[in-house]
C-alpha cells in the first residue's frame, strides 16, 4: 500500500491548515486581546505569628507597568489607578519597571516617566504608597525616575526602611535594591540588614523587591537579615507572559524558573507573593497571563509563643 495516498495527503493538509489557523488565532489573541485586559487577583496569605494589630491588612500590588508597551497607554494606567483605589487598601506597593525602552540602547522611552508618575499620583492608601525600582528603571535613569515618583507622593525605597506606626504597634517596610545592582550576595544582604538595624521600631517586616530571586539574598542561614522578616512582595517575572497547558511558561526571568513564576510561595519561613504585572517586555504578547493587579490580605497564623508580638 502506498504511504502517500491522495486521500491521506488531503487529510494531512486539512490538519496542517487547521493547526496553522489555530496558531494565527492564538497569536492574534495574544497581541490584540489579552494585553487589553486587566484582572484583579485576590488572595489571603497566612503569616506565622503575624502581628495581630495588622491582621487583615490589605495590600495592593502593582508591578511592571512598562508605560508605552502594548496597550499600556494613559487610559490603561488610569484604569490601574482607579481599580487600585477601589480596594480601599491599607497599603499600595509599586514593584518596579515603570518604563519601557523604545530603543535597545535605552536612550529613548515609549512613555516619559513624568507622565507615568503623574498618572500614578492619585493612588491612595491608609498607610501610604511605596515603591522600588526595577531593572528597566536602573538601565535608564534611576535618579530621574525616583525623583518623578517622590515628587508625586510615592515613597521610593532602595535598601531603606519606612516605619508605619499606629501608636500601638509598628510595621516596617523594607525596600530592596534591584537585582541588577547585586555585586556580592554578602554585601547585598549586609546592606539590607544595616537598613533594618538603623530603622525605627521593632515590628514585623514586609520586604519589597522587583525580582523574587532576591528572597534568597535576605533569608537563609548565611544571609538572614532579620527574624522579623515575614512577607516578601515581588514582580518582574510577568508570570512568563505566556502560559501553555502542561508545559507552563516557556521563559521566566528568574534563576528558579517556574518556582517563582507567580502567586503565593512559602520560602524559607517567609511568605512571598509574586504578581504577574501590567505591561509587556521584550515581546508584546500575553497568553493566559492577563495584566494583573494583585490584592493580598495578610492573616495571622498562630504557631506558638514567639515572644513579644508588639
Amino acid at each position: 500500500m502506498p504511504i502517500f495516498t491522495r486521500d491521506r495527503i488531503r487529510k494531512t493538509g486539512i490538519v496542517l491548515a487547521f493547526l496553522a489557523g489555530l496558531g494565527v488565532a492564538a497569536l492574534g489573541y495574544a497581541y490584540f486581546i489579552e494585553p487589553t485586559r486587566l484582572v484583579v487577583t485576590r488572595a489571603d496569605v497566612e503569616v506565622a505569628n503575624w502581628n495581630r494589630a495588622f491582621d487583615g491588612m490589605k495590600i495592593v500590588m502593582i508591578s511592571d507597568i512598562h508605560g508605552g508597551s502594548n496597550d499600556v497607554d494613559f487610559e490603561k494606567i488610569d484604569q490601574v489607578v482607579a481599580k487600585a483605589n477601589e480596594e480601599n487598601a491599607d497599603l499600595i506597593v509599586l514593584l518596579g519597571d515603570f518604563i519601557s525602552q523604545a530603543r535597545d540602547d535605552h536612550s529613548e522611552l515609549k512613555m516619559p516617566i513624568g507622565d507615568i508618575a503623574e498618572r500614578l499620583k492619585p493612588l491612595k492608601a491608609e498607610y501610604g504608597v511605596f515603591a522600588v525600582l526595577g531593572n528597566h528603571d536602573i538601565w535608564n535613569d534611576a535618579g530621574k525616575i525616583s525623583s518623578a515618583l517622590e515628587s508625586r507622593g510615592i515613597r521610593v525605597l532602595e535598601h531603606e526602611v519606612a516605619t508605619i506606626d499606629t501608636g500601638g504597634a509598628d510595621l516596617r517596610i523594607l525596600g530592596l535594591k534591584d537585582h541588577t545592582l547585586v555585586d556580592e550576595w554578602a554585601v547585598y544582604s549586609k546592606g539590607a540588614k544595616r537598613a533594618i538595624d538603623n530603622s525605627e521600631g521593632t515590628g514585623d517586616i514586609i520586604a519589597l523587591s522587583h525580582s523574587p530571586d532576591m528572597i534568597r539574598l535576605v533569608t537563609g542561614e548565611k544571609h538572614k537579615v532579620s527574624d522579623k522578616l515575614k512577607v516578601f512582595l515581588a514582580g518582574h517575572t510577568h508570570g512568563g507572559q505566556v502560559w501553555f497547558p502542561i508545559i507552563g511558561s516557556p521563559m521566566i526571568p528568574s534563576s528558579y524558573g517556574q518556582q517563582y513564576a507567580r502567586g503565593h510561595i512559602s520560602e524559607r519561613g517567609v511568605e512571598m507573593f509574586v504578581t504577574t504585572g501590567v505591561g509587556t517586555s521584550i515581546l508584546p504578547f500575553r497568553f493566559m497571563v492577563p495584566p494583573e493587579i494583585a490584592v493580598i490580605t495578610l492573616r495571622n497564623r498562630d504557631e506558638g509563643d514567639k515572644g513579644d508580638r508588639r
